[in-house]
């Protein structure tokens, strides 16, 4: 009788557990959307659109031809910028990080290019490669690359010396070690700059787009803007955002099977 209550219990606490994190992961955001509608009804201000409104001008712009013409362009900058500063920064962060006389060299010049803001380099880019998406994805790549870069680098410096030691006493060759024993140790900074970077290249190519073009979702909004179509403004705001949460379920998808490793090894340390 005691096994059989015990073996009811057991569906009931999952159900319950299943109950609260869907209650922990919608409840917030229903009741925001929910005040936002009464807000809206209440309020006088025609810049302040309802969640409906809101919706209709989504469907009715993007979903279409704005799709191709907007979303697609500007989509394939930010991963051509995002997969450029990967690139660029593990690169370098490798070089930099194990050799310490090219870190104390290259160290007050990667400080004063680190503080320059990337939007005011649009100017610059603009003359030197013109209005192409070239120079939209060279703007992304000078301000989402420091993170990366800055992670790799200090993930490069950390790792342990004895495996390093080691490494040599076995004559590894160099190449070996950077794969096999380099990156996996810095993995975990590295893939800390890459989130970071993600939401850095989302905010450059929207200034990008803004400053001169004639198509992207950051030109499609600034239009939107300048001719008061203030539902189809925040529907592109919609749109950002709801890129934004793709690319970062992307992104812990790739980071949990990247550093699969490391969790495992949280895990065993926190048992």
């Amino acid at each position: 009788m005691t096994a059989l209550g015990a073996g009811r219990t057991a569906p009931r606490g999952l159900s319950v557990r299943v109950a609260e994190d869907v209650l922990y992961a919608v409840g917030l955001p229903v009741l925001a959307v929910g005040l936002w509608a009464v807000w809206s009804t209440r309020s006088a201000n025609r810049f302040l659109v309802g969640p409906r409104p809101l919706l209709d001008a989504f469907r009715q712009t993007w979903i279409g031809p704005a799709f191709v013409d907007d979303v697609l362009p500007s989509v394939y900058r930010l991963l051509a910028g995002l997969f450029a500063s990967i690139m660029l920064g593990v690169a370098a962060g490798v070089l930099i990080g194990r050799f310490r006389p090219l870190r104390e060299i290259l160290e007050p010049l990667l400080e004063f290019f680190r503080a320059i803001p990337p939007p005011v380099l649009i100017p610059v880019a603009m003359l030197l490669l013109g209005i192409t998406d070239t120079m939209k994805v060279v703007v992304i790549v000078s301000g989402a690359i420091w993170p990366i870069l800055l992670n790799t680098i200090e993930g490069v410096r950390a790792t342990d010396s004895v495996m390093l030691e080691t490494a040599d006493s076995y004559r590894i060759s160099r190449w070996e070690r950077v794969w096999l024993l380099i990156l996996p140790a810095a993995s975990p900074r590295i893939m800390t700059g890459v989130r970071q970077a993600i939401s850095v290249a989302l905010i450059l190519m929207v200034i990008s787009e803004m400053f001169a073009s004639s198509a992207g979702l950051g030109y499609r909004i600034a239009y939107f803007q300048r001719n008061y179509l203030i539902a189809e403004m925040w529907s592109g705001i919609l749109l950002l955002g709801l890129i934004g949460v793709l690319l970062a379920v992307a992104f812990g998808v790739v980071e949990r099977r990247v550093l699969r490793w490391y969790h495992g090894m949280r895990e065993v340390t926190r048992a």
